[in-house]
């Protein structure tokens, strides 16, 4: 499977991620290690997100550590481009 990764570093829980997309819907995926390398080899892996139509996606870091947007298209045609950023003292729900 195709996909981009994008390496958020070891992150504080609570902190927000913002993701831009531009082409088609994507999935957008928060992981940690354990589960990006999961998701890699193809089997049953926990994420946070989904399939997301809509740009800007925001994404609560939900604890301490090393942690990664993936973004896909799930074997869907199309294209799609991401850029991550963190997002300095805003939270999800604000």
């Amino acid at each position: 499977m195709k996909f981009v990764k994008h390496d958020l570093g070891q992150r504080a829980g609570g902190e927000t991620v913002e993701v831009v997309l531009q082409g088609n819907a994507a999935n957008v995926r928060l992981v940690d290690n354990a589960n990006l390398q999961l998701y890699r080899y193809g089997q049953k892996f926990n994420c946070i997100s989904g399939n997301s139509k809509d740009s800007p996606v925001l994404l609560e870091i939900p604890r301490a550590g090393h942690w990664y947007v993936v973004v896909d298209l799930a074997g869907r045609s199309g294209t799609v481009s991401s850029s991550v950023r963190i997002l300095e003292g805003e939270a999800v729900n604000s």
